[in-house]
């Protein structure tokens, strides 16, 4: 058990992601079409980088039951995603929680974890599921997302008046000599 886990309150857990989280295959919902639009309504996924590549006009085996966590099985890179979509390839696994876990709060501990990835195998099964996560009681877990998506919603915010009072700073400097 790693040492920052052991002062943890009486009713949390140590688990594993993979007692968190249960796999599967994208392979049935891989895009046929790679011609996108963005005339077209479906979303094509990938867990790495770029996310969002374009969107598909193939509407057979859409996936649907979100939310789930895309996992690129080669980089360890992770998106949460509660929209329906296809994917590009079968180089990433979709997650969705078990009944012990909010799929949110296993996917914001999963941004946090440090893990080399620097090797071309695949992660999930082999290293990933096993990683430790400290687990409290489902409601706990809510409560915490709760307040983590609070503080991004006043970090999104405070950003947006930073941007806007950048962007006024060289006009209010330019109106200065004018004021004197």
């Amino acid at each position: 058990m790693p040492s920052s886990f052991h002062n943890l309150p009486q009713d949390w857990r140590i688990k594993t992601l993979g007692e968190c989280l249960k796999y599967e295959q994208p392979t049935k919902y891989i895009v046929k079409n790679t011609q996108y639009s963005n005339e077209y309504e479906i979303p094509v996924l990938t867990a790495g980088k770029s996310f969002l590549l374009g969107y598909t006009n193939d509407t057979e085996n859409i996936f649907t039951q979100i939310p789930v966590i895309i996992f690129d099985d080669f980089t360890t890179d992770s998106k949460f995603v509660d929209f329906h979509f296809k994917v590009k390839s079968s180089a990433m696994k979709i997650l969705h929680a078990t009944e012990i876990a909010d799929i949110k709060f296993v996917f914001y501990f999963m941004q946090i974890i440090q893990h080399r990835s620097d090797t071309h195998k695949r992660y999930w099964i082999s290293e990933y599921a096993k990683l430790p996560i400290p687990l409290p009681p489902l409601e706990t877990q809510k409560l915490i997302v709760e307040k983590l998506e609070n503080a991004f919603a006043h970090i999104d915010k405070a950003i947006y008046h930073l941007n806007q009072v950048s962007t006024d700073i060289p006009r209010l400097k330019a109106l200065a000599p004018l004021c004197l």
